[in-house]
């Protein structure tokens, strides 16, 4: 870390993650000791904390706690495991691994796919942790800061049409999650069964620093038209820029976030501000600028205020970004020209330029899981013993079964509606929404999200056949708590938890995700926010112009008022 002192460094009190990882020794903590304690099922003290950074947090089964208390047994702790999969490509033979890990050392047996465009493993019990990981290793897959203070896995658009493009884009994500990785042995020594390498000199952290980022940075790569990654969710954003289908460099955009804080109106969601445009040369250099000047200026007093997007409302955009050149050694130029139409995945077959084909799956809420009627998970496993291309992950939570030859598309057809993985009746509503996995296991969980959507877009398409928009569709989220996994802070329509059944309603963002969407009605219940869409669906249907999307027309018919700048006016 810079020993310049720079008058943009918020001076005060540490927050006590700064000690925890400063006293950590890299990361190592007394983890290996933790794993040898069979009296708790959990990790304690700082330990806790520390796993975040090797991709996991530790949970409970929030449904059968007070049950367990009334036996006297602490709460069923267990962990939730984060992989590190940039861009979100993995092999077929990889995904059969993880498959039978989850199917055997799993409490749910399901592999549920994020919005961080990777695959989450639920439920996993202490003595079964360093399996995981070398489960995962054996297959050239880690969780390498997928939590925690760092730079964590790295987006890219999963398109399936323009192929080449596709493959730079790829690429690009892969070097800058390779890049910015902590330098630390700590995650091989205790997972892998490393050998620990003594030094007579600390380890140091060349990008990260010893104390790691003030709090956690998301980067991605996005190739327009699409912004299927919601750029404006990440703290460091590459739009591709091409010409004649190649890629020849990126415009840059930084501290995006959605998070916020119930009740502290210094915490709020924000879009990533524009940089400019870069070559491809300068990628690396500027990414890991970015992230430095982050970490030299970000707040470390104030948890709540850490993230990029608070650096530079704090010390403003031209001097983060006069920073970052002088860093990165470049100057940015003028942003290029680009437009997002969409941000959802293209669901169904499509052909590549490769000549390949392409099967985008929807898969509800992410959860592959064997349902009753609905055996998603046999299906990708039977999937994945016959295809020949790989499966891409999307940052909506599907999954693209990717490079299909002609000549097997009818097999891999037969298989996905065989199981349940291709049902026709799919409404475009439930396309179009998305949750986070809030409870039983998130502990930060105030309010149901996942197990809630099945029924809430039910109300929503019974609303929309009200009033004869059944073949329209409104961008739907649901998020159990303010800390914006399921991204409805970039909604047209947005529920966010505060307590039982109680939700902030939020309206006005649009179909393209550039722009935030604003509180309509606070701390309501499920029949209220209901009856307050049906009122506001219906005067969409009689007054909106023509094809205009529902946050368009709350705008732009008085209804909710735009979020400009969300410092100022997102909670006026």
């Amino acid at each position: 870390m810079s020993t310049e002192k720079s008058p943009f460094i918020v001076e005060g009190k540490l927050a006590d993650n700064e000690r925890l990882k400063r006293e950590s020794d890299n990361l190592r903590g007394t983890i290996a000791q933790d794993l040898k304690d069979d009296l708790t099922g959990g990790f304690t003290a700082d330990n806790f904390q520390l796993i975040r950074f090797h991709g996991m947090y530790q949970q409970d089964d929030r449904d059968i706690r007070a049950e367990r208390a009334k036996q006297k047994l602490e709460p069923l702790h267990n962990v939730m495991l984060r992989a590190r999969l940039p861009g979100g490509i993995i092999t077929p033979e990889q995904w059969l691994v993880i498959d039978k890990f989850a199917e055997d050392h799993s409490i749910y047996g399901s592999i549920r796919l994020t919005t961080r465009q990777t695959f989450q493993f639920h439920g996993v019990l202490k003595p079964n942790i360093k399996l995981m990981h070398q489960t995962l290793n054996s297959t050239g897959i880690d969780s390498i800061a997928t939590a925690g203070d760092v730079n964590r896995n790295v987006l890219c658009t999963s398109n399936p049409i323009e192929s080449e493009l596709h493959v730079e884009a790829y690429e690009w994500a892969k070097k800058i999650s390779e890049h910015l990785l902590p330098k630390t042995r700590a995650y091989a020594e205790i997972w892998l069964d490393g050998e620990k390498v003594e030094t007579t000199e600390k380890p140091v952290e060349p990008i990260l620093g010893d104390t790691y980022l003030p709090r956690k940075f998301k980067t991605t790569v996005v190739i327009p038209p699409q912004n299927d990654v919601d750029v404006h969710a990440n703290d460091l954003n590459f739009v591709a820029i091409a010409d004649n289908g190649r890629l020849v460099g990126f415009n840059v955009l930084v501290g995006g976030g959605l998070a916020m804080t119930h009740g502290d109106k210094s915490t709020y969601p924000r879009k990533a501000s524009d940089f400019g445009f870069i070559s491809l040369a300068d990628t690396l250099a500027v990414a890991e600028a970015v992230v430095t000047t982050q970490r030299d200026w970000g707040n470390r007093v104030n948890r709540k205020n850490a993230k990029t997007k608070y650096t530079l409302e704090r010390v403003g955009v031209e001097n983060f970004k006069a920073e970052v050149e002088k860093r990165a050694g470049i100057a940015f130029a003028e942003s290029r020209p680009y437009t997002f139409t969409s941000r959802g995945d293209r669901f169904g077959w499509a052909e590549g330029i490769d000549g390949k084909f392409h099967l985008t799956l929807f898969i509800e809420n992410g959860r592959i899981l064997d349902f009753p009627d609905k055996p998603l998970k046999t299906g990708c496993r039977e999937i994945a013993k016959v295809h020949k291309g790989d499966f891409r992950l999307t940052a909506n939570q599907n999954l693209i079964i990717a490079g299909v030859p002609a000549d097997q598309k009818d097999i891999i057809e037969k298989l996905a509606r065989e199981h349940g993985l291709i049902q026709d009746d799919t409404s475009r509503q439930m396309l179009d929404s998305m949750a986070c996995v809030s409870l039983p296991t998130c502990p930060l969980a105030m309010a149901e999200a996942e197990r809630y959507l099945p029924e809430a877009v039910t109300r929503m398409e019974e609303i929309l056949a009200l009033h004869g928009l059944q073949e329209d569709s409104i961008i739907f989220r649901i998020t159990g708590c303010p800390n914006g996994c399921g991204r409805a802070m970039l909604a047209e329509v947005g529920l966010v938890g505060k307590g039982p059944g109680k939700y902030n309603l939020h309206i006005g963002g649009n179909r393209e995700g550039t722009r935030i969407p604003k509180m309509y009605k606070e701390n309501i219940g499920e029949d209220e926010i209901f009856a307050e869409l049906d009122s506001l669906v219906a005067r969409w249907a009689k007054e909106r112009e023509q094809s205009e999307a529902f946050g368009d027309f709350v705008v732009r018919a008085g209804i909710i008022a735009p979020v400009i700048d969300s410092a100022r006016d997102f909670y006026d």
